[in-house]
């Protein structure tokens, strides 16, 4: 069999080798293989002359960090909070209807008409108590003397 580009293989050579590699490529492979564990149980060989000692956590956190920690979760609760109300504000606001806006608004009308009432009141109270004197003689004229005429002329009271 010759690999040269020069000599092409023959149709058997060709045939031969397609065969071979068509086996190649579809042979049975041995099956992968399959992970295992293993415990090792035997004794952990001791180091050193002393016994493992606990060691509990005793760490110092500083005033001023627990501080700045409580207060920081302090404000993010108030902002959580002050964001809560304005979003169920502002829905509230996104719904509104004209039922709405009345029962809303009937407070404020009656509070309006009590202070309008007691206004016209208090006025009407103020009126009545003036009392005009007048002094010197009083003379009522009843003529009219129209001395213009047309259409935009103006009545003048006679003296």
């Amino acid at each position: 069999m010759t690999t040269d580009p020069q000599y092409p293989l023959t149709e058997t050579e060709a045939s031969a080798e397609a065969a071979r590699l068509i086996r190649e490529a579809y042979r049975p492979q041995a099956p992968a293989p399959v992970p295992t564990s293993f415990r090792d149980y035997s004794p952990v060989p001791a180091i050193g002359d002393m016994p493992p000692v606990p060691q509990p956590d005793s760490r110092i956190v500083p005033q001023w960090a627990a501080g700045v920690a409580i207060a920081s979760i302090g404000v993010g609760a108030g902002v959580t909070g002050l964001g809560c109300g304005t979003w169920l504000v502002l829905q509230g606001l996104s719904s509104v209807t004209l039922l709405g806006v009345m029962a809303i608004a009937v407070p404020f009308a009656g509070i309006a008409m009590v202070a309008t009432a007691i206004g016209a009141a208090v006025s009407r109270a103020r009126a009545a108590t003036t009392t005009n004197i007048y002094r010197g003689t009083v003379v009522q004229r009843t003529e009219v003397t129209a001395t213009a005429r047309g259409m935009l002329s103006r009545a003048k009271a006679g003296q």
